[in-house]
């Protein structure tokens, strides 16, 4: 058992967890909580090391038996978690890219792309909703984007692991979508028509920018349409998350109303 902060696996596990450049350079990511573990099991990630205290494990989890599992002391664990002394197992993880042309798409996809995220918490949002809605993939336009930054992970809650997530540049996923046949809706509040009134039962991808400058033009001139979430108070912008929410699910709601009349 590990029982001091200042061990070198710990330290490494630390490193992992704050510093971007170590995961990259390592090709590991760090996932805490007994969910997550199993979301991320399930995805088909490869586990290296499972550092678990049994003293405020919730439960036994059940997991593959060339995973190594280091017992740590309490205080150790207090060290290495996120969200406290909870559930009793943090995970070191193989890390994998995921492509464009990996994308496992259904006959009429629903994605959400993000041009660059401001706040990790903001891409797990999204994601979180983009699972909820049945969504087939959340694109970031951002190559330098993290997928396994923990606040990501955390804010997730699993959904990092269910929901096909990739990061490449503009022109990639402007090109991808033209040879996809994939209808590009722009969320913007210039030249823009309201979202309930956009067809989104076939392809579609729906885009967001931040909420400080929005999106380029190169998005708005590859858009098939642009549309926008009435604004009726005095702000002019929503958090992205909750934008991304609400036109997801305007989606479902037109395409549960199409499978119905068909």
């Amino acid at each position: 058992m590990i029982t001091s902060t200042q061990n070198q696996r710990i330290k490494h596990l630390l490193l992992l967890q704050q510093k971007s450049a170590q995961r990259r350079a390592d090709g590991l990511f760090v996932v805490e909580g007994r969910r997550e573990v199993e979301h991320c099991l399930e995805a088909g990630f490869t586990l290296r090391t499972a550092f678990v205290c049994e003293e405020i494990a919730e439960a036994s989890l059940s997991l593959p038996q060339d995973i190594e599992v280091v017992p740590v002391s309490r205080n150790v664990y207090e060290r290495i978690a996120y969200r406290g002394g909870t559930e009793g197992i943090v995970a070191v993880v193989e890390a994998r890219k995921t492509e464009l042309t990996d994308l496992k798409l259904s006959s009429s996809p629903l994605i959400v792309v993000l041009e660059s995220v401001e706040k990790p918490g903001n891409l797990g949002a999204v994601l979180r909703s983009a699972d909820a809605a049945g969504a087939d993939a959340v694109i970031v336009c951002d190559p330098l984007t993290d997928l396994y930054n923990p606040n990501l992970i955390r804010s997730a809650v699993g959904a990092l692991f269910t929901v096909p997530c990739v990061a490449c540049s503009t022109e990639e996923c402007i090109s991808f979508f033209k040879e996809k046949g994939i209808q590009i809706l722009t969320a913007q509040l210039q030249d823009s028509k309201l979202y309930y009134d956009t067809p989104m039962t076939g392809p579609t991808a729906i885009v967001m920018g931040t909420e400080a400058t929005g999106l380029t033009d190169q998005w708005r001139i590859a858009a098939d349409a642009h549309i926008r979430i009435p604004m009726l108070g005095q702000l002019d912008s929503l958090n992205v998350s909750v934008s991304a929410a609400i036109l997801l699910y305007e989606a479902v709601r037109q395409r549960q109303l199409y499978n119905n009349v068909k």
